[in-house]
């Protein structure tokens, strides 16, 4: 696959290349794109995938893609693609095309119902790969388009990390299939040294969480983050009051209405106790938000599938691509964040302190159990 050198939306860092796409707009136009042009190999591990508009020119793509003597891999979700089975990938299985279902539904293994896998992730000819918060429904697709406009965030990367994320994918497919590794695989560094890396939530060596709580220590000017799910541990509390105290502007960014109600409640708690340390509160009306970004002294930025919730945190398999770059950076905050914070309306302490005894007692009981959510 040929690297686009000469795009300017791409943004060379050291020996790779990344990309924003904001929302399904640019996302799944390029992701089409991408199993389009693939030559030898397609590898999709989607939480969602509609039995919609989205999801089934998506599927038309695989099986084309199958039909050209490409090897197609797919990972769905149970839970997450509820909507869909295995016989929906019929023409694509017919085509020589591989799937599998994770963690499926049966009375036999209710016990793990709760382990999902919430990773978003293309891989194409271990070249090309994109992760961040789109899935592949009709959600997603722009509104002119018959969809629901939903904000989002994805990245994509050029280069050795893309193959990285391929050694994921077959992580995953080795756990269901029992099936061999590919020879070709690049290993997991113990470290990376590179200013592109791969974040996992199953990995020890390359946590989310703890890169996140790492990050927003270090801060020195700026912490901005968008979550659509911000119910954060005590250690990310922590390490964002700490900020505050160390002067550095810290603003979050949530959706004015989440599609999890109950969620909303237990998030308000938390919300309430920031803006009594300093922090700045946003929330982004119209369309649901949904970009797990942050951005942290317009230098380091994550885009991926992580939320700061407890089922992320302790549950699901996640992906996150980190970038250390300044001007990749200012450019995710001035077009992604600023951009949504720019039609969003900042909400005050006064929001949380008038309200009645009821919603407070609902927020605590939201966050006792907001581990099961």
């Amino acid at each position: 696959m040929d690297e686009p050198r000469d795009d300017p939306s791409y943004f060379e860092v050291g020996s790779e290349q990344v990309r924003l796409l904001l929302d399904g707009r640019e996302s799944l136009v390029a992701m089409l794109a991408a199993i389009a042009s693939a030559k030898h190999e397609v590898l999709l591990e989607m939480y969602w995938i509609g039995d919609d508009i989205v999801g089934h020119a998506f599927l038309a793509a695989l099986t084309d893609a199958a039909s050209r003597g490409v090897k197609v891999h797919v990972v769905f979700d149970a839970i997450g693609s509820l909507a869909i089975g295995l016989p929906f990938f019929a023409p694509l299985i017919a085509r020589g095309g591989n799937v599998r279902e994770y963690n499926a539904i049966s009375p036999w293994n209710l016990g793990i119902v709760e382990v999902r896998d919430h990773r978003k992730l293309l891989v194409v000819d271990g070249a090309r790969a994109f992760t961040g918060g789109v899935n592949l429904a009709k959600q997603w697709a722009p509104v002119e388009a018959g969809g629901d406009g939903w904000r989002d965030d994805m990245i994509e990367v050029v280069g050795r990390t893309a193959n990285e994320l391929r050694t994921f994918f077959f992580g995953t497919w080795r756990r269901l299939t029992a099936q061999r590794n590919p020879p070709d695989l690049v290993p997991i560094p113990r470290t990376s040294t590179r200013r592109v890396s791969v974040l996992s939530s199953r990995n020890r060596r390359h946590r989310i969480h703890g890169e996140y709580v790492r990050r927003i220590k270090r801060a020195k000017k700026s912490v901005d983050i968008a979550n659509p799910y911000f119910v954060p541990d005590f250690r990310v509390m922590r390490a964002l009051m700490h900020a505050c105290k160390q002067r550095v502007r810290v603003r979050i960014l949530v959706p004015e209405r989440n599609d999890i109600p109950i969620l909303r409640y237990a998030q308000n708690g938390l919300l309430e106790r920031l803006l009594r340390r300093g922090v700045e509160i946003y929330a982004l009306p119209g369309a649901m938000m949904h970009q797990k970004t942050a951005i942290i002294d317009d230098a380091w930025v994550t885009i991926g599938s992580y939320n700061l919730d407890e089922r992320s945190l302790r549950k699901n398999l996640e992906l996150n691509v980190a970038v250390e770059d300044v001007p990749f950076a200012t450019y995710v905050r001035e077009r992604s964040f600023d951009g949504d914070v720019k039609s969003a309306h900042r909400i005050e302490l006064t929001h949380f302190t008038e309200r009645g005894i009821v919603a407070r007692a609902t927020e605590q009981l939201a966050l006792v159990f907001r581990r099961l959510f």
